[in-house]
């Protein structure tokens, strides 16, 4: 878990925009969470298991979880759909999670790979693993990619 996505696989440029634009929401942020890797249709991210994203006995949080499950599909989702920061936004339409075990060692890892890209939807099937490849949560995910300003989408103003 080194958080460098995988050389070879993204050109560099590319690789910042998307690592930046991780880093924009502050969820992303405080949870710790990293691009590992990406490629054509897919996108590894990890979480560190960190008192942050615990729960109130200590484990790690299923939204948590949920939080990293929508951001690697997100991430997938918005690579195979060709999005355009500068004109369109993301926006999550369906989110299905299904927790499987407890998270074991130092970190979780959230594989995403594109099912399919329609003309509005995209859908997205991720698994989340802990440190020694056990399984933790798997997952699908809808989204579509909808223009930026006039339609509601992006901070509230105020």
């Amino acid at each position: 878990m080194d958080g460098s996505a995988q050389g070879g696989v993204l050109a560099g440029a590319e690789r910042d925009a998307m690592r930046g634009m991780l880093q924009e929401a502050a969820i992303n942020a405080a949870l710790g969470m990293e691009i590992d890797e990406l490629g054509d249709g897919y996108a590894v991210l990890v979480m560190p298991v960190a008192e942050a994203a615990f729960n109130h006995v200590g484990r790690l949080h299923g939204g948590a979880v949920a939080a990293l499950v929508d951001q690697a599909a997100g991430t997938a989702a918005a690579r195979a759909g060709g999005l355009d920061p500068a004109r369109q936004t993301l926006v999550t339409v369906d989110l299905h999670v299904r927790y499987l075990g407890r998270a074991r060692g130092a970190f979780v890892r959230a594989r995403a790979e594109v099912l399919k890209v329609g003309r509005q939807i995209i859908t997205v099937e991720c698994r989340v693993t802990d440190e020694h490849g056990a399984l933790v949560a798997a997952g699908d995910f809808s989204m579509m990619i909808v223009p930026l300003g006039g339609n509601g989408a992006g901070p509230a103003a105020g």
